[in-house]
Protein backbone atom coordinates (compact mmCIF):
# COMPACT_ATOMS: atom_id res chain seq x y z
CA UNK A 1 0.00 0.00 0.00
CA UNK A 2 1.66 3.55 -0.58
CA UNK A 3 2.35 5.56 1.97
CA UNK A 4 0.63 8.19 3.06
CA UNK A 5 1.33 11.29 1.05
CA UNK A 6 1.71 13.84 3.77
CA UNK A 7 3.73 11.74 6.35
CA UNK A 8 7.22 10.95 4.33
CA UNK A 9 10.59 11.48 4.88
CA UNK A 10 13.00 14.05 3.05
CA UNK A 11 12.61 17.02 0.41
CA UNK A 12 9.75 19.07 -1.54
CA UNK A 13 11.13 22.28 -3.38
CA UNK A 14 8.68 25.45 -2.48
CA UNK A 15 8.86 28.86 -3.15
CA UNK A 16 12.43 28.91 -4.15
CA UNK A 17 13.95 27.06 -1.08
CA UNK A 18 14.27 23.00 -0.16
CA UNK A 19 11.70 22.32 2.74
CA UNK A 20 11.48 18.79 4.87
CA UNK A 21 8.84 17.18 2.82
CA UNK A 22 6.51 16.78 6.50
CA UNK A 23 6.39 21.14 7.04
CA UNK A 24 5.80 22.27 3.60
CA UNK A 25 2.39 22.94 3.92
CA UNK A 26 -0.17 25.30 2.75
CA UNK A 27 -2.96 27.24 4.53
CA UNK A 28 -6.51 26.02 4.75
CA UNK A 29 -7.64 29.02 3.87
CA UNK A 30 -6.24 29.41 -0.11
CA UNK A 31 -7.62 30.37 -3.34
CA UNK A 32 -6.10 26.83 -4.85
CA UNK A 33 -7.89 24.62 -2.06
CA UNK A 34 -11.71 26.75 -2.11
CA UNK A 35 -11.67 27.34 -6.28
CA UNK A 36 -8.86 25.06 -7.50
CA UNK A 37 -6.98 28.12 -8.99
CA UNK A 38 -4.19 25.81 -10.40
CA UNK A 39 -2.12 24.03 -12.40
CA UNK A 40 0.31 21.39 -12.39
CA UNK A 41 2.13 18.92 -14.31
CA UNK A 42 2.93 15.27 -14.21
CA UNK A 43 6.60 14.13 -15.13
CA UNK A 44 8.49 10.81 -15.02
CA UNK A 45 12.48 10.56 -14.59
CA UNK A 46 14.29 7.73 -15.75
CA UNK A 47 17.79 7.08 -14.55
CA UNK A 48 17.87 9.78 -12.76
CA UNK A 49 16.66 12.47 -15.82
CA UNK A 50 13.02 14.01 -16.57
CA UNK A 51 12.31 12.87 -19.72
CA UNK A 52 10.69 16.09 -21.77
CA UNK A 53 11.45 18.54 -18.42
CA UNK A 54 11.59 21.36 -20.93
CA UNK A 55 8.62 20.22 -22.91
CA UNK A 56 6.64 19.83 -19.40
CA UNK A 57 8.01 23.10 -18.05
CA UNK A 58 6.96 24.93 -20.97
CA UNK A 59 2.91 23.35 -20.36
CA UNK A 60 3.22 24.52 -16.88
CA UNK A 61 3.77 27.73 -17.91
CA UNK A 62 1.36 27.93 -20.28
CA UNK A 63 -1.32 26.40 -18.34
CA UNK A 64 -0.55 29.05 -15.87
CA UNK A 65 -1.05 31.71 -18.35
CA UNK A 66 -3.84 30.21 -19.85
CA UNK A 67 -5.69 30.81 -15.99
CA UNK A 68 -4.18 34.03 -15.36
CA UNK A 69 -1.60 32.78 -13.08
CA UNK A 70 1.91 34.64 -12.84
CA UNK A 71 4.61 32.34 -11.91
CA UNK A 72 7.01 34.16 -10.28
CA UNK A 73 10.11 31.82 -11.58
CA UNK A 74 11.63 31.45 -15.06
CA UNK A 75 11.31 28.13 -16.87
CA UNK A 76 15.18 27.71 -16.11
CA UNK A 77 14.89 27.81 -12.86
CA UNK A 78 12.44 25.52 -12.34
CA UNK A 79 14.19 23.35 -14.84
CA UNK A 80 16.82 23.63 -12.44
CA UNK A 81 14.67 22.80 -9.18
CA UNK A 82 13.45 19.71 -10.69
CA UNK A 83 16.64 17.68 -11.09
CA UNK A 84 18.26 19.56 -8.07
CA UNK A 85 15.26 17.70 -6.08
CA UNK A 86 15.49 14.51 -7.30
CA UNK A 87 19.49 14.39 -6.84
CA UNK A 88 18.82 15.62 -3.02
CA UNK A 89 16.01 12.95 -3.26
CA UNK A 90 18.98 10.50 -4.49
CA UNK A 91 16.12 8.89 -6.79
CA UNK A 92 16.59 7.56 -9.79
CA UNK A 93 13.12 6.54 -11.51
CA UNK A 94 10.49 8.57 -9.86
CA UNK A 95 7.55 11.03 -10.66
CA UNK A 96 8.01 14.42 -10.51
CA UNK A 97 4.75 16.89 -9.96
CA UNK A 98 5.35 20.65 -10.14
CA UNK A 99 2.51 22.39 -9.15
CA UNK A 100 1.43 26.47 -8.74
CA UNK A 101 -1.32 28.16 -6.99
CA UNK A 102 -2.86 30.96 -5.84
CA UNK A 103 -2.44 31.26 -1.99
CA UNK A 104 -4.07 32.80 0.90
CA UNK A 105 -3.45 36.63 -0.07
CA UNK A 106 -6.77 37.20 -0.43
CA UNK A 107 -9.79 35.15 -1.01
CA UNK A 108 -12.88 35.49 -3.15
CA UNK A 109 -12.88 35.13 -6.79
CA UNK A 110 -10.98 38.14 -7.47
CA UNK A 111 -7.60 37.54 -7.91
CA UNK A 112 -6.04 40.96 -8.27
CA UNK A 113 -4.07 40.89 -5.07
CA UNK A 114 -3.12 36.97 -5.45
CA UNK A 115 -0.09 35.25 -4.36
CA UNK A 116 1.22 32.85 -6.33
CA UNK A 117 3.08 29.70 -4.63
CA UNK A 118 5.16 27.16 -6.52
CA UNK A 119 6.15 23.76 -5.46
CA UNK A 120 7.91 20.65 -6.40
CA UNK A 121 7.54 16.93 -5.07
CA UNK A 122 9.17 13.70 -6.20
CA UNK A 123 8.11 10.15 -4.72
CA UNK A 124 9.58 6.65 -6.54
CA UNK A 125 6.66 4.65 -5.24
CA UNK A 126 4.76 5.24 -8.36
CA UNK A 127 6.80 2.24 -10.94
CA UNK A 128 3.39 2.67 -12.91
CA UNK A 129 -0.24 3.84 -12.90
CA UNK A 130 -1.93 0.47 -12.85
CA UNK A 131 -1.02 -2.68 -11.07
CA UNK A 132 1.79 -4.33 -12.85
CA UNK A 133 -0.57 -7.48 -13.69
CA UNK A 134 -3.11 -5.41 -15.29
CA UNK A 135 -1.26 -3.43 -17.52
CA UNK A 136 0.09 -6.84 -18.91
CA UNK A 137 -3.51 -8.48 -19.32
CA UNK A 138 -4.73 -5.15 -20.11
CA UNK A 139 -7.25 -2.92 -18.56
CA UNK A 140 -10.78 -3.31 -18.62
CA UNK A 141 -12.39 -0.01 -19.38
CA UNK A 142 -15.76 1.63 -18.92
CA UNK A 143 -17.67 4.46 -20.53
CA UNK A 144 -18.18 7.09 -18.40
CA UNK A 145 -21.58 8.83 -17.16
CA UNK A 146 -19.03 12.15 -17.30
CA UNK A 147 -18.18 13.93 -20.61
CA UNK A 148 -15.43 16.47 -21.72
CA UNK A 149 -16.75 19.73 -21.71
CA UNK A 150 -16.88 22.30 -24.63
CA UNK A 151 -14.09 24.38 -25.18
CA UNK A 152 -15.58 27.88 -24.55
CA UNK A 153 -17.06 26.42 -21.07
CA UNK A 154 -13.33 24.98 -19.64
CA UNK A 155 -9.71 25.66 -20.47
CA UNK A 156 -9.22 22.31 -21.65
CA UNK A 157 -5.44 23.28 -23.15
CA UNK A 158 -4.43 23.84 -19.40
CA UNK A 159 -3.66 20.97 -17.17
CA UNK A 160 -5.50 22.83 -14.35
CA UNK A 161 -6.90 20.74 -11.12
CA UNK A 162 -10.80 22.29 -11.58
CA UNK A 163 -11.55 20.28 -14.80
CA UNK A 164 -9.82 16.84 -13.29
CA UNK A 165 -12.70 16.72 -11.16
CA UNK A 166 -14.59 14.86 -13.68
CA UNK A 167 -12.09 12.43 -14.70
CA UNK A 168 -11.79 11.85 -10.53
CA UNK A 169 -15.72 11.03 -11.08
CA UNK A 170 -15.07 9.46 -13.90
CA UNK A 171 -12.15 6.93 -11.91
CA UNK A 172 -14.48 5.95 -9.15
CA UNK A 173 -17.75 5.35 -11.68
CA UNK A 174 -14.80 2.91 -13.00
CA UNK A 175 -13.70 1.13 -9.94
CA UNK A 176 -17.22 0.98 -8.29
CA UNK A 177 -18.52 -1.25 -11.11
CA UNK A 178 -15.41 -2.95 -11.25
CA UNK A 179 -13.47 -1.71 -14.24
CA UNK A 180 -10.34 -0.61 -14.27
CA UNK A 181 -10.72 2.99 -15.72
CA UNK A 182 -13.17 4.59 -17.48
CA UNK A 183 -13.20 5.97 -21.19
CA UNK A 184 -14.63 9.77 -21.23
CA UNK A 185 -17.13 10.59 -24.33
CA UNK A 186 -16.48 14.93 -25.20
CA UNK A 187 -19.61 17.18 -25.24
CA UNK A 188 -20.80 16.13 -28.96
CA UNK A 189 -20.70 12.17 -28.17
CA UNK A 190 -17.24 11.49 -29.58
CA UNK A 191 -15.06 9.72 -28.09
CA UNK A 192 -12.26 11.95 -25.88
CA UNK A 193 -10.01 9.65 -23.76
CA UNK A 194 -9.18 8.08 -20.05
CA UNK A 195 -9.75 9.30 -17.07
CA UNK A 196 -6.25 10.87 -17.39
CA UNK A 197 -4.97 9.37 -20.23
CA UNK A 198 -5.19 9.92 -24.12
CA UNK A 199 -6.80 6.91 -26.11
CA UNK A 200 -5.25 5.17 -29.35
CA UNK A 201 -6.92 2.49 -31.54
CA UNK A 202 -5.12 0.07 -34.07
CA UNK A 203 -6.39 -1.71 -37.04
CA UNK A 204 -3.64 -3.13 -39.19
CA UNK A 205 -1.51 -0.83 -40.02
CA UNK A 206 -3.76 2.11 -39.30
CA UNK A 207 -3.53 4.13 -35.92
CA UNK A 208 -6.77 6.68 -34.95
CA UNK A 209 -7.00 8.61 -32.29
CA UNK A 210 -9.29 11.45 -31.42
CA UNK A 211 -8.39 14.94 -31.99
CA UNK A 212 -7.78 17.00 -28.82
CA UNK A 213 -10.25 20.01 -29.64
CA UNK A 214 -11.34 19.82 -26.17
CA UNK A 215 -8.83 17.85 -24.06
CA UNK A 216 -5.70 17.99 -23.35
CA UNK A 217 -2.83 17.17 -26.24
CA UNK A 218 -0.59 15.22 -23.84
CA UNK A 219 3.48 15.04 -24.35
CA UNK A 220 3.58 11.22 -24.28
CA UNK A 221 0.05 11.38 -26.65
CA UNK A 222 3.04 13.70 -28.90
CA UNK A 223 6.06 11.11 -28.24
CA UNK A 224 3.83 8.22 -29.52
CA UNK A 225 2.51 10.13 -32.78
CA UNK A 226 6.16 10.66 -33.69
CA UNK A 227 7.44 6.74 -32.88
CA UNK A 228 4.45 4.79 -34.47
CA UNK A 229 4.75 7.66 -37.93
CA UNK A 230 8.83 6.88 -38.01
CA UNK A 231 7.93 3.16 -37.57
CA UNK A 232 5.82 3.47 -40.90
CA UNK A 233 1.90 3.56 -38.93
CA UNK A 234 -0.35 5.58 -40.61
CA UNK A 235 -1.26 8.05 -38.10
CA UNK A 236 -5.07 9.65 -38.33
CA UNK A 237 -6.58 12.40 -35.50
CA UNK A 238 -10.17 12.49 -36.14
CA UNK A 239 -13.66 12.55 -34.39
CA UNK A 240 -14.37 9.04 -33.36
CA UNK A 241 -18.11 7.68 -32.53
CA UNK A 242 -18.48 4.85 -29.60
CA UNK A 243 -20.17 2.47 -31.76
CA UNK A 244 -16.89 2.44 -34.25
CA UNK A 245 -14.68 1.31 -31.90
CA UNK A 246 -15.75 -2.26 -32.60
CA UNK A 247 -13.85 -2.51 -35.41
CA UNK A 248 -10.34 -2.02 -34.47
CA UNK A 249 -7.98 -4.66 -33.06
CA UNK A 250 -6.55 -3.02 -30.17
CA UNK A 251 -6.62 -0.53 -28.06
CA UNK A 252 -4.04 1.73 -25.28
CA UNK A 253 -3.65 4.53 -23.20
CA UNK A 254 -1.17 6.57 -23.05
CA UNK A 255 0.29 9.27 -20.80
CA UNK A 256 3.35 10.25 -18.63
CA UNK A 257 2.14 7.97 -15.56
CA UNK A 258 0.18 5.34 -17.77
CA UNK A 259 3.01 5.45 -20.51
CA UNK A 260 1.44 2.58 -22.89
CA UNK A 261 -0.93 0.83 -21.45
CA UNK A 262 -2.96 -1.75 -23.39
CA UNK A 263 -6.67 -2.22 -23.54
CA UNK A 264 -8.55 -5.53 -23.04
CA UNK A 265 -11.98 -4.42 -23.54
CA UNK A 266 -14.40 -0.98 -23.37
CA UNK A 267 -17.68 -1.70 -22.11
CA UNK A 268 -18.39 -5.40 -23.85
CA UNK A 269 -16.07 -4.72 -26.40
CA UNK A 270 -12.95 -6.87 -26.59
CA UNK A 271 -9.31 -6.14 -27.95
CA UNK A 272 -6.21 -7.95 -28.48
CA UNK A 273 -3.38 -7.84 -25.84
CA UNK A 274 -0.51 -9.85 -25.30
CA UNK A 275 3.09 -9.76 -26.39
CA UNK A 276 2.55 -10.28 -29.94
CA UNK A 277 0.43 -6.89 -30.34
CA UNK A 278 1.47 -3.95 -31.94
CA UNK A 279 0.80 -2.55 -28.63
CA UNK A 280 3.21 -4.61 -26.85
CA UNK A 281 6.00 -4.02 -29.16
CA UNK A 282 4.75 0.20 -28.67
CA UNK A 283 5.31 -0.42 -25.19
CA UNK A 284 9.02 -1.96 -26.00
CA UNK A 285 9.81 0.73 -27.83
CA UNK A 286 8.88 3.83 -25.38
CA UNK A 287 10.87 2.19 -22.84
CA UNK A 288 13.63 2.05 -24.81
CA UNK A 289 13.11 5.42 -25.66
CA UNK A 290 12.64 6.87 -22.39
CA UNK A 291 15.94 5.10 -21.14
CA UNK A 292 18.44 5.80 -23.84
CA UNK A 293 16.95 9.48 -23.62
CA UNK A 294 18.60 9.52 -20.50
Amino acid sequence: MTKSFNNRDGWIWMNGEFIEWKKAKSHIISQGLHYASAVFEGERAYNGKIFKSAEHTRRLFKSAEIIGIKIPYTEEQINKAKDELIKKMNFKDCYVRPLAWRGSQQMGLSTSNADVNVAIAVWDDWATYFKIEDQKAGLKLITSPWKRPAPDTAPYEAKASGPYIICTMSKEYAEKNGYHDAMMLDYRGYVAEGTGANIFFIKGNDIHTPIPDCFLNGITRQTVIEMATNQGFKITERHIQPDEIKNYDEAFLTGTAAEITPIRSIDDINFTTGDNSTTYKFMQDFSNLVNSTN
